[in-house]
């Protein structure tokens, strides 16, 4: 298909075309708004690799009923309402990667940059949030942490 041939199926196409460009637009914004962001996200098996490797510190900000009924093997609960970048598990962790877990992903996408503000340099929301984590069939630990936030 040349150009010409592009040009007059646009042409004919016009919803389509103007839905491309649209969709084309909004990827691109998205993808230049996560480079600005400060922080990462990982999927399960890049969250299992970071534990592993560099001991990642792993906080649930879920309310402590569904951190109970289940939660990531280690992580620590912390409630979103007593969030505290210089809370006394989080302050030593500045040069550690620490990973924010919540039901979706969406408020520990708003704790990721207050980290980020008070200087954590390695950051990461887990994607899909806990949701994500079953949905790769990883196990989760049930009951209270041992260290609570």
């Amino acid at each position: 298909m040349n150009l010409e041939e592009l040009l007059a199926f646009a042409g004919r196409h016009q919803l389509l075309s103007i839905a491309l460009v649209g969709l084309t637009i909004a990827i691109i914004v998205n993808e230049v708004m996560q480079l600005f962001r400060g922080y990462k996200t990982l999927r399960p098996a890049g969250l299992t690799a970071l534990i592993n490797r560099d001991n990642a510190l792993v906080i649930d900000l879920r309310p402590i009923a569904d951190f109970e009924k289940g939660h990531i093997p280690g992580s620590k609960n912390v409630q979103m309402s007593q969030f505290d970048p210089e809370n006394k598990q989080l302050a030593p962790a500045k040069a550690l990667p620490v990973v924010l877990v919540c039901k979706t992903g969406q408020s520990a996408g708003t704790a990721a940059k207050r980290l980020k503000k008070a200087g954590f340099e390695q950051v990461h929301v887990l994607d899909g949030g806990i949701g994500g984590w079953q949905q790769a069939d990883l196990p989760l630990a049930r009951g209270k942490s041992r260290n609570k936030g």
